[in-house]
């Protein structure tokens, strides 16, 4: 199908996924996840209205944005390793992987300007997913003040790959409460007003509960890839 029909179809389920909870549909962004597709299929991506691009390896990023450049705004939404920060930081627009001190740190001295960054949790606690411990997050954020240039925009997770609703919301609910809890603190550095969770399998439940900004690839763009599972 073409990106235009599956972006309309996505847009329809968050609508009534936000008529559950009274939330209006202009809250949530759509991330289309195009690490699996061609430049092309990015490109048409953007030519049907998605703003958002995200890509979890630098390689991935670098290719696409050669051609798109500034057209769309760019998600870093994957594992950063600390020596590849340098390679992406002036493309980026927001970074969704933020998990350790060293990393910050790198950020903090490559970038010329404050960058939006998310804190990554691990609130499945599943031993295969990279991420903070739930318990660790605040403390973490505090420390984060040591690095002018890093703004906690918000909280990202990725839940487990399970048809099972309640570990869905559970693992949703879990990070919106962090969020909240990290909003109380009314940091300068950490307004921590967005939800980054929800990918093409889960998407819906996530909007029920907070999210505003959903990762979605196969949903919306497809995989080329013959190997390898897209979420």
């Amino acid at each position: 199908m073409s990106v235009t029909a599956n972006l309309q179809a996505i847009q329809q389920k968050i609508q009534a996924a936000c008529e559950k909870t009274g939330r209006g549909p202009s809250e949530i962004k759509i991330i289309a996840v195009t690490k699996y597709v061609s430049v092309k299929r990015a490109q048409e991506a953007v030519e049907a209205g998605v703003a958002h691009l995200g890509e979890n390896r630098d390689e991935g990023l670098l290719e696409k944005w050669s051609i798109l450049q500034d057209k769309p705004t760019w998600h870093f939404i994957g594992t950063l390793q600390t020596r590849k920060v340098k390679n992406i930081i002036d493309k980026v627009d927001y970074i969704h992987s933020l998990d350790r001190l060293s990393l910050a740190a790198e950020i903090n001295k490559r970038t010329k300007k404050p960058i939006n960054c998310f804190v990554q949790v691990n609130t499945s606690g599943e031993e295969s997913k990279h991420g903070l411990n739930q318990d660790e997050v605040i403390d973490f954020v505090k420390s984060l003040s040591a690095y002018p240039n890093i703004i906690v925009a918000g909280l990202m997770t990725m839940a487990p790959n399970t048809e099972d609703e309640a570990i869905l919301r559970s693992c949703f609910q879990n990070l919106r409460k962090l969020k909240n809890s990290i909003t109380d603190l009314n940091l300068d550095y950490a307004p921590c007003k967005e939800l980054s969770m929800g990918m093409s399998n889960d998407f819906e439940i996530a909007v029920e509960e907070g999210a505003t900004m959903v990762r979605i690839g196969t949903a919306l763009v497809g995989n080329e890839s013959l190997g390898g599972e897209q979420r």
